[in-house]
């Protein structure tokens, strides 16, 4: 009977101790992510020695969280400290192994250092994600890895599979934008003029400051030897971008031009 007594009393008292201990884990759970929280705020705003201090915080109280090991990762590529940023990126993964979102950004941070190939390699491994709430962002920079590899036959395909979505109802962004630019650049290299034409002109739609995208439409239309409309697109970059290297070059075009079609 005594026995049974001692039994039950130290049942008890472990029962206590787990549910202490998961009520401290569920507490520190909730101090980290307000404290990632405010640092993902400082970070929206630029203020990345405020994000890092609270990100930094946050990790103490809780290391295991993969949306703070993704938002050091990012903050680390942001202040350029790519070696960290690459460190926290693998982290989230081994955390979570489906965070699409992670393995995207890692795969960045091989663009930025200019390692297409590993960049390739791990945009490849989610663009088949069909959980994915992006799953244009992998194909985009699995087309932008191989245009720098100066592969312009896989870049167009990626390229062109990352606009699909876009035809299919996502809302139009800046990775629709660049989408554009970077197939007018392949159509231009390949000269296939009124693709180029074509696309920039769509890109230009939405996105109607853009200068670059003037300078390139007004490539096109001169190789297409439409001389007026590529001197109007040159005129809009130097009207949007006055006093840059774009208008010099734009203002060099044009007076090209003006040597070719004294009119």
């Amino acid at each position: 009977m005594k026995m049974n007594r001692l039994f039950w009393a130290a049942a008890a008292l472990t029962l206590f101790f787990v549910l202490s201990c998961a009520g401290n884990l569920e507490l520190r759970k909730r101090q980290e992510e307000t404290t990632r929280d405010l640092g993902e705020v400082h970070m929206g705003r630029g203020d990345y020695i405020s994000a890092l201090r609270e990100f930094l915080k946050a990790e103490k109280i809780y290391p295991d969280d993969p949306y703070l090991q993704n938002d050091l990762g990012l903050l680390y590529k942001k202040k350029e400290r790519f070696d960290l940023s690459i460190t926290h990126f693998k982290r989230a993964l081994a955390l979570k192994p489906d965070y699409a979102d992670a393995k995207n950004n890692l795969g960045t941070v091989y663009m930025a250092q200019e390692d297409w190939d590993t960049a390739i390699v791990v945009f490849k491994e989610i663009t088949g994600d069909l959980l994915y709430a992006t799953p244009q962002n992998p194909l985009f920079n699995l087309g932008l890895a191989y245009y720098h590899k100066n592969a312009y036959e896989p870049a167009e395909k990626y390229f062109n599979d990352c606009l699909k979505y876009y035809q299919d109802g996502f809302r139009k962004d800046i990775t629709y934008i660049k989408t554009l630019y970077h197939l007018g650049r392949i159509y231009l290299s390949s000269e296939r003029i009124p693709q180029a034409v074509s696309v920039l002109e769509k890109a230009i739609q939405d996105a109607p400051r853009a200068a670059e995208l003037y300078l390139y439409l007004g490539n096109a239309h001169t190789l297409s030897r439409d001389y007026q409309k590529g001197l109007n697109a040159y005129n809009k970059v130097i009207e949007l971008a006055p006093d840059t290297p774009l208008a010099r070059e734009a203002k060099e075009k044009a007076a090209s031009i003006k040597n070719l079609n004294p009119k």
